[in-house]
């Protein structure tokens, strides 16, 4: 059959294009998309251009083959209804029809609604990160960037019992954190200082920044996948003296040292548990239609204000 999908073509070039879609397998299953979200992370840079095309797409996925060689399917949170009318969350690029294997299909909860439930791939990466951030009760953490990962992650380190400053240079996210209970910031108004630094602004001069609000023995956690662009970082007297530390946080795998609590099947079942718990409607700013992809690239490339996370509606 014939579906339509996003592809990739260039740097800053995307479009709408037929592919072919082979029936389902006896263990497949035939997703009709509702909603497809946009990571305004990884997958920005790869409509950028700044990853390189040798990295694979992503190897622990099964949709996914290949590296960022232009011409790609791309995107990672669809959720769309099976013939029968379940709702299912996949990691699968845009596209209006597709197939998945069962097993990797999430069946959603009841009354999730679907738009909010494109924010489940935002969700289970904050959950990795605050999990990597460890014990943080009665500690400042300073978390830069709130995007939407930047935003649930601050959420739920604030659970988990820390004093969360987050930074962050646009004032409209300031305020939409303020919204959600979240103390922002601009950096440069800001001197606080942690034990703790949790970097997801995706700017390379936000992590060299954050370096020196660090305390003796510090830690950067860094969420952030910079791509391409080159990070300099000031690894001089002050880094070496204060013993500080940088760690980098990925949720496609489990860290060794938790593999003994979590699993990559517990930790989905707990990210789906918290979604109905987080304010994600708040976080779903805007929708374009499918058709209108490009627009929805191109808006959050210049970072229009007020777009925090956006997501492809199909119907």
């Amino acid at each position: 059959m014939n579906a339509r999908a996003v592809r990739f073509l260039a740097p800053r070039s995307v479009a709408v294009e037929e592919v072919d879609v082979a029936d389902p397998k006896t263990d497949e299953l035939l997703v009709r998309t509702v909603y497809s979200g946009i990571s305004a992370g990884t997958e920005l840079l790869a409509y950028r251009g700044e990853l390189d095309a040798g990295t694979p797409l992503d190897e622990t996925l099964g949709a996914f083959e290949g590296g960022f060689h232009y011409p790609f399917g791309y995107g990672y949170s669809s959720v769309g209804r099976t013939l029968d009318g379940t709702a299912v969350f996949a990691f699968h690029p845009h596209q209006d029809v597709f197939t998945v294997p069962a097993g990797d299909a999430l069946t959603l909860p009841d009354g999730l609604d679907l738009r909010l439930a494109t924010m489940f791939p935002l969700v289970e990466t904050a959950l990795q990160l605050s999990l990597d951030a460890g014990p943080v009760l009665g500690e400042t953490v300073l978390v830069t960037g709130l995007g939407a990962v930047g935003l649930l992650t601050s959420l739920l380190l604030t659970r988990a019992g820390a004093d969360v400053v987050a930074l962050e240079p646009q004032e409209w996210r300031r305020s939409l954190a303020a919204e959600v209970g979240i103390t922002a910031l601009s950096p440069e108004k800001s001197d606080d200082s942690a034990a703790l630094l949790v970097e997801t602004s995706g700017a390379p001069r936000a992590l060299a920044d954050g370096l020196a609000r660090l305390r003796h023995e510090g830690t950067a956690l860094v969420g952030s996948w910079y791509g391409t662009k080159p990070v300099p970082l000031p690894l001089g007297g002050d880094f070496h003296r204060r013993r500080l530390t940088i760690r980098s946080s990925q949720v496609s795998t489990i860290p060794a040292a938790q593999q003994d609590r979590w699993t990559r099947d517990r930790r989905r079942a707990a990210a789906l548990a918290l979604m109905p718990t987080l304010p994600l409607r708040a976080l779903a700013t805007t929708e374009f239609a499918f058709e209108d992809a490009p627009a929805a690239y191109e808006s959050l490339d210049r970072g229009a204000p007020g777009v925090l996370h956006a997501a492809l509606r199909y119907e």
